[in-house]
């Protein structure tokens, strides 16, 4: 299995090198108020794609907190009824004698 996932990588990786290599034209990108910016193609796309995937961590940021502090919640409620299960009739005092 291991095998196939360096093939993929690999192939993944010369795609991603090649298209970097086709895509090395010079475009100007113009911002608001006539600011712009040449530079390669590619740096443009890699650029765009590195901010969105920050956006998308920084999306994700929130709710993943969320569902930590349930599981820990969740996990401290089971382990409390755990340990109110296990304990013996004997020592329980609402047990009726």
């Amino acid at each position: 299995m291991s095998v196939l996932t360096w093939i993929l990588r690999l192939l993944l990786f010369l795609f991603v090198l090649l298209f970097a290599l086709e895509n090395t034209t010079t475009v100007t990108l113009n911002f608001f108020y006539g600011h712009s910016r040449d530079a390669p193609l590619v740096l443009w796309l890699l650029a765009f794609f590195v901010t969105g995937v920050l956006i998308g961590i920084l999306a994700m940021v929130g709710p993943l907190f969320r569902a930590r502090r349930a599981i820990t919640r969740l996990q401290r409620e089971a382990g409390e009824r755990v340990v109110v299960a296990a304990v013996p009739d004997s020592v329980n005092p609402q047990t009726e004698l």
